[in-house]
């Protein structure tokens, strides 16, 4: 072997590593996220659980050395279920009773004299 096709085969394992450790950490990140949710909702069940499947089921749109479709998977389904916890985290929030819209922050204001 020339010592081209040397590092292009060093770059490709560094590459295909990288991408491999990606794909990890944000497995990682989705399995955090789903236990901050108490109660998912069919959509948020869906998300985790396929995104987890599609990750570890041989058969991807890209072959397995290659893992950009499954971190792209697997970040959608991240973003979707921290969108999630944000929701239920901001409902917690709120009194029963209480308007979704804020305060208007000049009627809130009273002059002391």
């Amino acid at each position: 072997m020339s010592r081209q096709a040397w590092v292009l085969v060093v770059v490709a394992g560094i590459l295909a590593l990288a991408t491999l450790v990606g794909a990890v950490v944000l497995a990682v990140r989705v399995v955090r996220t789903r236990r901050m949710l108490t109660g998912l909702g069919a959509g948020g069940k869906v998300a985790f659980y396929g995104a987890l499947i599609y990750t570890i089921f041989p058969v991807d749109v890209l072959p397995d050395p290659i893992y950009l479709d499954d971190m792209g998977v697997l970040a959608a389904a991240l973003i979707y279920l921290t969108r999630l916890v944000h929701q239920r985290r901001a409902a917690g929030r709120q009194l029963p009773g209480q308007p979704d819209a804020p305060p208007n922050p000049e009627r809130a204001r009273r002059r002391v004299r």
